[in-house]
């Protein structure tokens, strides 16, 4: 077996070219601190409004990353439970939905809270709550216990199968995990967001659970950028960003895994990566102050309850075209009543109708044009 970077004399005693990335690492930091002083200036509501879509956009998208499409009415909806927030059209959510959530959630409101074996099991439980991962029965809030062989990434084929890497022999992964959860609680020397990313890339390399080992390393990465930022809440996503560059993401990790213990080129790939996540929240914050200025602008005008749903759901990024059979479906009333909420709106100068024929009549917001 070829050599990976924990079997190398000095693990894990990382090395690094601080010159190599140091104007990097000042960009992003200026960028975290431009992006929360932004979100200072905001009141209470549309900063927990841009909080509520940034979980919902990281537990998604870091769930996308691993192969899992999530439903996001469910999470939004379990993630807004959890934070104690209203909003229209909330639905019941699913226990694994909840999990990653729980999570998330856990990682980064009580960030300041050292990471134990014990708090990593909890995590690693909220993930996988019937205990399986699809119908394989896996090891719940344990370390691996190496049963079904290595611990190995694959693509390929049957019988042209490539090892990406493979992770250290189960016998060796909780003397492993003590000596990372014991660097991860007590180190102070590293800058913050220098610390999230050896954390990613050691955590990751030992992959001390049966499966989830991507989720929770990402939700590491979020709690040590949460110390970074002195911030329960979240305005940008890692995640969403490591979806966008997973290829790059996976790339980097297996020639950094099988490389020497210098990590500068893994450390230079994930501040771009961080600075990219932070510019992106702009689209978020842009969204939200789009909804406060239509709601501000239309406050004197009288709606009824699922007409303040829908358009909700709209301002929110609705999926597909507006059309009275949806309408029915989503405010769970009759067609006549949907119809009947619709002109309405088209009379109030709220709706209109989509320029575009075909077999059902479409509508969008008369001031948006997606």
């Amino acid at each position: 077996m070829m050599n990976y970077i924990y079997q190398l004399e000095d693990w894990p005693n990382f090395k690094w070219k601080t010159e190599e990335f140091l104007g990097l690492l000042s960009e992003a930091r200026n960028l975290q601190g431009r992006l929360l002083g932004k979100m200072d200036s905001l009141g209470f509501e549309l900063r927990n409004e841009a909080f509520l879509d940034t979980i919902t956009l990281d537990v998604l998208k870091s769930s996308e990353i691993e192969g899992e499409i999530l439903n996001p009415e469910q999470v939004r909806s379990s993630v807004a439970r959890k934070l104690g927030l209203e909003f229209a059209g909330a639905v019941d959510s699913d226990r694994n939905v909840d999990g990653v959530v729980e999570m998330m959630l856990d990682a980064t409101q009580k960030y300041y809270q050292p990471l134990s074996a014990d708090r990593l099991f909890d995590w690693h439980a909220a993930l996988f709550p019937t205990g399986r991962s699809g119908i394989r029965k896996i090891t719940i809030a344990d370390w691996r216990k190496g049963t079904t062989g290595p611990m190995q990434v694959v693509s390929g084929s049957m019988g042209r199968e490539k090892v990406h890497f493979q992770a250290p022999d189960a016998k060796y992964v909780e003397r492993e995990m003590i000596k990372f959860l014991d660097w991860l609680n007590d180190d102070r020397k590293n800058d913050l967001v220098m610390k999230a990313a050896i954390a990613h890339l050691w955590f990751i390399t030992i992959h001390p659970f049966e499966d989830g080992n991507g989720r929770i390393a990402r939700a590491i990465t979020d709690m040590i950028l949460a110390q970074a930022d002195k911030s329960e809440q979240r305005f940008y996503s890692m995640s969403a960003q490591i979806r966008i560059e997973r290829k790059e993401y996976y790339e980097i990790l297996e020639k950094t895994q099988k490389g020497n213990l210098d990590i500068t080129e893994w450390m230079v790939w994930f501040l771009k990566c961080l600075i990219n996540a932070l510019k992106s929240s702009g689209e978020i914050l842009s969204d939200i102050l789009f909804k406060a200025d239509f709601w501000k602008k239309n406050a004197e005008i009288k709606l009824n309850e699922r007409q303040k749903q829908l358009l909700n759901k709209v301002l929110d990024g609705f999926e597909g075209k507006l059309t009275s059979a949806k309408w029915a479906k989503i405010a769970k009333c009759s067609k006549d009543s949907a119809i009947r909420d619709i002109n309405d709106l088209i009379d109030k100068n709220i709706l209109e109708q989509e320029e575009s024929g075909g077999r059902s009549t479409s509508y969008r917001l008369k001031s948006f044009h997606p």
